[in-house]
Formats: C-alpha cells, structure tokens, sequence
C-alpha cells in the first residue's frame, strides 16, 4: 500500500518481493524477486491471518512484534524518485544480481525516514502496537562501510523513522549478524550500531546463544537489554540433535555475567517439527533458578510424553541424551548425512556421538512396544529413532559403497549399492510414510491449501518444493532445507543415489575416471525434474509404524 501510494507501480512491487517461502529473507534484504511473485490474494489472506494471529496472543497477554522499516527498497523507488540517495548491497550467499543484490537507502536520504514512518503508522492504523518493532538490516549483508560512525547513522535512521509513527517505540534485533561475520563486527562496529539507540530502547536477541553466544565478547551488548535464544535447528532438518549441556548451563551463565543485561529466554529456530525433547527442555529452563539434573529430567520427561512408566523408555532416552542430543563445542545444526545431500566421493560420515547409543536406545525402544505401543508420541519416537537408525546406516553403506570403487571390487559395489537401493532406502520411505508428520504430500498439500486459484496452488507446491531440495533456481542452497518425508526419500534422494551408483559402476566397467562435474550436471536435471514431476503425495499415513519399525530392525541391527 506504502509503495503504491508513493508512485511505483504493480509491476515494480512484483519484481521485489518473493515467492512465499522465501520472505524471511526478502524482509532482511537478502533477496528479491525469487519465485515470485505474491498474487494479491496472498496479501489478502496474509492480512486476515494476521489479524486473527494477533487477536490470539493479545489476548493470552503476549506482546506481539511488528515488523518495521529496515531500510531495503524495490528498485521502483528510483523511477520515481531519481534523486534518490540508494546503494545496491552485494550478493547474498551463492546468489548472483538476478535475484539479489538489493538496494539499501542511505541512512541520511530524508526518503528513509518517509518511508518507514509512513510504513509502521500504516500498520499500527490497521493492527494496533504492543510497541516492539523488528527490523534487520545487514542481516548476512555486508555494509557499504566499517565506519562506526556510518554504522551509528544507519541504526539512528532505523530507530528514528520508529519513534516519528510510535513515541514509545522499541526495536527488537537479531544478533545473528554478529557471530555470522566476526571479522566485519568488531567491537567498534557492534557498539556503534547498538549505542546509537538510547539504552533500553533495543532488544537484541542472542540468536545462537547456546553453540556462539555474543554477549561474552561485546559487555553484555554493551548495555543494551538481550534475550538469551537458543537457535538449535536449521533449515527445519530432520536428525536427532541437541547440545542440552550447553542449554543447561548457559542462561544461568549469562544471567550471573558481570553487568548482565539479559532479560529473558528465548527460542528461535529457523523449523520446528523434530527434536520435541530439545525444546521441551528449553521451554522449562526460563522456568528454573538452576541447572537442571538432566538424566533425572529426561526420565520423567519420558513418563510425561508416553503416559506411562517403562525402564526401557527411560534408559533409551538417557542414552541418547548422552549422544547425539550431547553435542559440545561450537555445534551448528545441518544435517550432513550423506542421505540427504548430493553424493560425492568426499562426503564427510564424522558423528559428533557413539552410533552404538542410538542402535541401543533402538533396541530398548522397541522392546517397549508392548506396554507403551498404544501411545501416538511413542509411536512417533519409534519412527523418529529408526530414521535416525537408517541414517546412520546410509552412511555405512556409502562408505563400503566408497571403499569398494576405490578398490575397483564390483561385485562389493553392486552388493553395498543394491542393499542401499532396493532394500534400505525403501524401507526408510515406507516408514515415514507411515507417520503423518514425515509426510512429503502433507508438507505440499499444506503450501496448496493457501491457494485460491490452480496458478496459485501451483506456484505454491513449487516454492515449498523448492524449499526443500535447490532453495534457489540452480541449487544455490542445496540442501539446506532438507528433510526426511515419506515420499522425498524414494523420488529425491533414492533417484541421486541411484544415479551415483550409476555411475561409479560405469566407471568401473568402461575403465573411465568418475567425474563429480559431470555427476553434477546430469543429477542437476534430477533434482529440478522432481521440483516439476507434478507428482501428488499421500497426506494421509499408510502402514503400522511399529511392524515396519521391527521389519528394518530384524534386518539391520548391527
């Protein structure tokens, strides 16, 4: 409305903003125009949503956060007003200028301020404030200049076009941008963009408190009040993870830090939907004066979720929570698994735990069925634990898989590489797809569903597919989204695979080297094939978790 009021025109506004499962990263300036673009029916129903979001936590008493101007505008503006002072940033991540490189106003441009004020009165008219603004603007992105003086301008800017639409106004910031480029901020630059506010009126959270906390390094965000966040997940991957030491003793750790400005906990991570222990434990930590005893926790925690007692339960989950929800050190969350990413010869199988601890709480899992079977988050759990199983023995298999081209033994290759093929990977498809919550359809139905027109729906199923395998028109981002779902197992990752064995067999029978560039190339057609194979997925579980989930272990335990 603010843009189309000022003078640009529909096709100016299309160019800029993405397709929707991409906006998180339109509003931070990182990209434009991918996948898009929003029909106006999007606008429409976002505003309703909207509506009905805020009206719930209103009314549960919880403070709502608006976003607000960070100084990112579509390149229309400069039609209209050629005068203007804008600078194109860089390109983000591994995209080029196609669909990136946006333009940033300058801090002192009098259309900074005009925009963002006419901007946040806009949508305090339309929703009302609770007086917390978001708003990001070197989020990833590097600033036109280290200057602290620079630096103080821009955040100047940002806070003053809040205060001109809302006197009280309070600018709510991600600190990810401080660990994400250490060598851009300094102590010099973190204190120039934070001071320039005046002290109490910015929040920061401490995005990845519990793997890179800021605070330490900066004098508590150099006085400004943080929210200690735990980010734990990325790209909303599936695998068993968690770093609960860390999450355990670290908001107690911030809270005694000489001068400490934290001022409460926080979640933030970037997919939720795995992991339910990892958040469940966070959640209760605001609650606690100190450290939990973690082993005594998770056994509870185990009675709490299944309804009932059971030895087996417990100790499973004492066991993983020394493992793989153990991980210490600068953690970051991908999931690297060979499983789930484009096979090469030089894939990285290193586990931050003892795999033998999860095939154990496999084990005991599954010898609880008997008295636990009947509950749905068990059944869950079973699922979730023998996905974490398979994974691990992917990996296996792609190692004898590995070892056995590099000997030249093709009778161990087609041996590794069938079991993998024909027997593992459908097994591992079969269960997900017996859980409605590692469903693929699910995940499209759900993107299809926001539809109001077929254009719509299929632009939608092609952004949510997207998401999860390219994130980007040529594999920008491969990956990053990955996901373990009934039916992406077979059609996405099982198709790679088999191209790769493919081709190493080839390799062997022609005398010919293996070329990952060509591999690359040929298996690029795969992945963007299934982004339009059209195909629709069963949003509804099919099969018995628990007989598929012996049938696998019967055959793999090791």
């Amino acid at each position: 409305q603010v843009y189309l009021a000022l003078g640009l025109n529909q096709s100016e506004i299309d160019a800029y903003f993405t397709g929707p499962a991409f906006l998180a990263w339109n509003r931070m300036g990182n990209l434009r125009g991918w996948a898009g673009p929003l029909p106006r029916a999007w606008h429409l129903k976002q505003l309703y949503v909207q509506y009905r979001v805020l009206e719930r936590m209103r009314s549960l008493g919880m403070v709502a956060v608006l976003p607000a101007f960070a100084g990112h505008v579509p390149q229309g503006v400069l039609r209209v007003f050629p005068r203007v002072n804008a600078t194109r940033l860089g390109a983000w991540s591994h995209f080029d200028c196609t669909y990136s490189c946006t333009y940033l106003l300058d801090p002192e441009e009098p259309m900074f301020q005009v925009i963002g004020t006419l901007f946040l009165k806009e949508l305090i008219k339309e929703f009302g404030t609770d007086h917390i603004y978001s708003a990001d603007t070197f989020n990833e992105m590097r600033p036109l200049s280290s200057e602290p003086a620079y630096l103080a301008r821009v955040s100047s800017a940002v806070f003053s076009s809040m205060t001109a639409a809302d006197p009280e106004a309070v600018w709510l910031m991600q600190g990810w941008l401080f660990q994400h480029q250490p060598d851009f901020w300094q102590p010099a630059q973190v204190r120039a963009l934070l001071r320039a506010v005046p002290l109490g009126r910015m929040i920061v959270l401490d995005l990845f408190a519990e793997s890179k906390p800021v605070y330490p390094w900066t004098e508590s965000f150099y006085g400004q009040p943080f929210i200690w966040c735990m980010l734990h997940n990325f790209g909303g991957n599936h695998g068993l993870f968690g770093a609960v030491e860390a999450l355990n003793r670290g908001p107690f750790a911030a809270r005694r830090f000489p001068n400490s400005t934290m001022v409460g906990t926080g979640l933030a991570p970037e997919g939720i939907e795995q992991n339910d222990m990892v958040y469940e434990l966070m959640n209760e930590l605001g609650w606690r004066h100190e450290p939990l005893d973690l082993a005594r926790w998770v056994t509870r925690y185990a009675e709490r979720r299944y309804g009932a007692a059971s030895a087996a339960a417990a100790r499973a989950w004492r066991l993983l929570l020394r493992s793989v929800y153990n991980c210490t050190g600068a953690c970051v969350n991908h999931n690297r698994s060979p499983l789930v990413r484009r096979p090469s010869l030089r894939m990285d199988t290193a586990l931050w735990y003892n795999r033998s601890d999860v095939y154990e709480a496999w084990r005991l899992l599954l010898s609880a069925a008997g008295e636990l079977g009947a509950s749905s988050t068990f059944r869950y759990d079973v699922a979730d634990v023998t996905r974490q199983a398979a994974q691990q023995l992917v990996g296996d298999y792609y190692v004898m898989i590995r070892e056995a081209f590099e000997r030249r033994a093709l009778p161990e290759l087609l041996a590794a590489g069938g079991v993998l093929l024909y027997d593992l990977l459908p097994e591992l498809d079969g269960l997900l797809g017996s859980q409605s919550l590692f469903l693929l359809g699910r995940w499209l139905e759900s993107a299809r569903a926001a539809a109001t027109s077929d254009a719509e729906a299929e632009q939608y199923e092609r952004n949510a597919r997207n998401q999860l395998t390219l994130w980007g028109p040529s594999g920008n981002i491969l990956d990053y989204a990955n996901k373990q779902l009934g039916g992406l197992v077979l059609d996405y990752y099982g198709v790679r695979w088999s191209l790769f064995v493919s081709a190493l067999v080839e390799s062997l029978n022609s005398g010919t080297p293996f070329h990952q560039e060509q591999f690359n190339q040929a298996v690029f057609q795969v992945e963007r094939g299934f982004i339009y194979n059209g195909k629709r997925y069963p949003s509804v579980p099919a099969g018995d978790t628990l007989e598929i989930a012996r049938k696998i272990f019967l055959k793999y335990y090791p």
